[in-house]
């Protein structure tokens, strides 16, 4: 049995290149804050090393003995994790926008979100690969069957969206929701029904929400020029968004990436780091990278991207038993969901909702629980005929 190589190489470069910008890009935070200047080159190398070494020990593991007991730790650990934060004292809890999303742990900070997000995608391959199969049902009747799931969702909506304030990662886990249960053997029809249900679930979040109406017409304020004049006069009068907030951020963004051109200004050397984008090293980090090695280098982590998800999809699409076929392509869909969510974002096409790039965010949680979850692809691709 063999692991897959190429998907453990790929990954191994990609947090490379997260340690070197996480050099380049966090110059003016470090001097906004006072920090040492390998502050945050030294934290990233250490959680790039403890990811490679734990994404390559889960690929050592035996995936009959260790698969199922690691992937049902990972979900009760972190749903009690994001349930308890909440009532840990300030002093344990590190908040963002009013709503606590780390625990302070010595040396670091731990978001279970984002460890919640790979324990899900296995809970789901698990249930599924039990409940659902290809026979064919009545709509009523996969109803029933996708009800317990729906309600798992909707405490994770409350977790996530509501006490953390993050609609962005209850998107990437409703979209990743609805394929995996179309791949499990529900039909078309339960799958459009479900995509309009987290529709209506966003909808309602986004008006209940009076920061996220606000980010809402940021967004509209950055593109409604461009998409208004498509219409005529009186229609355009009616959509047009006044005195809507300055879309800073997003505007920032975009001149990074106008400014990197197709080569870029070179490591180092980008502008708009420098308390333009406040975000760059996180958030932004496609923006800043753009900047300094310009549309060909961006290109080039994207195909790196691109053959992750190739990889991974190929470890599914080889796998003979049900929860690793579904297993493999969660974790695929979340890393395909992330990175388009990311960078729609900081190019406006879509509104921006602070979703970490795959393995190229500043950020441990991140970075480790996406390399647990790979380790765990590469733990069951020793199962799979990747010739």
């Amino acid at each position: 049995m063999h692991t897959d190589k190429p998907l453990f190489l790929l990954v191994v470069f990609m947090i490379g290149v997260a340690i070197i910008f996480s050099l380049s890009l966090s110059s003016f935070t470090i001097l906004r804050y006072g920090y040492n200047e390998f502050h945050y080159l030294i934290r990233e190398f250490l959680v790039g090393v403890l990811s490679i070494f734990v994404m390559w020990s889960l690929s050592r593991l035996n995936p009959d003995k260790y698969f199922n007991t690691i992937g049902f730790s990972i979900f009760f650990i972190s749903l009690i994790l994001m349930g308890a934060m909440h009532f840990l004292p300030s002093s344990y809890v590190t908040a963002a926008g009013g709503a606590k999303r780390w625990i302070r742990l010595p040396g670091f900070s731990l978001s279970p979100v984002e460890f919640f997000k790979i324990g899900f995608v296995y809970f789901l391959s698990w249930s599924f690969a039990r409940k659902l199969n290809e026979d064919k049902k009545s709509l009523k009747e996969e109803l029933k069957l996708i009800l317990p799931y729906v309600g798992v969702f909707l405490v994770a909506v409350y977790l996530i969206a509501i006490l953390q304030n993050d609609l962005g990662q209850v998107v990437v886990l409703a979209l990743t929701l609805a394929i995996m249960a179309f791949f499990a053997g529900t039909s078309a029809k339960l799958f459009m029904l479900t995509i309009f249900g987290s529709f209506i679930v966003a909808t309602i979040a986004i008006v209940t929400s009076t920061h996220r109406i606000i980010r809402i017409k940021t967004w509209w304020a950055t593109i409604q020029n461009m998409v208004l004049s498509l219409f005529p006069d009186s229609i355009a009068n009616m959509l047009r968004v006044k005195n809507a907030p300055e879309p800073y951020q997003i505007s920032h963004s975009l001149n990074a990436i106008k400014h990197g051109g197709l080569f870029g200004t070179g490591l180092g050397s980008g502008t708009f780091k420098l308390g333009f984008l406040s975000e760059v090293h996180t958030d932004f980090v496609l923006a800043g990278m753009s900047e300094e090695i310009g549309a060909i280098g961006v290109i080039v982590v994207t195909l790196c991207i691109i053959a992750i998800i190739y990889r991974i999809f190929k470890i599914a699409n080889r796998s003979k038993d049900k929860v690793n076929y579904l297993f493999s392509l969660g974790i695929g869909l979340l890393i395909t969901f992330s990175f388009l969510i990311n960078s729609y974002g900081i190019t406006s096409i879509i509104p921006m909702k602070g979703i970490a790039v795959p393995f190229l965010s500043y950020g441990g949680s991140s970075m480790l629980a996406s390399s647990i979850g790979i380790g765990l692809v590469l733990m069951i691709s020793k199962k799979a005929d990747l010739r």
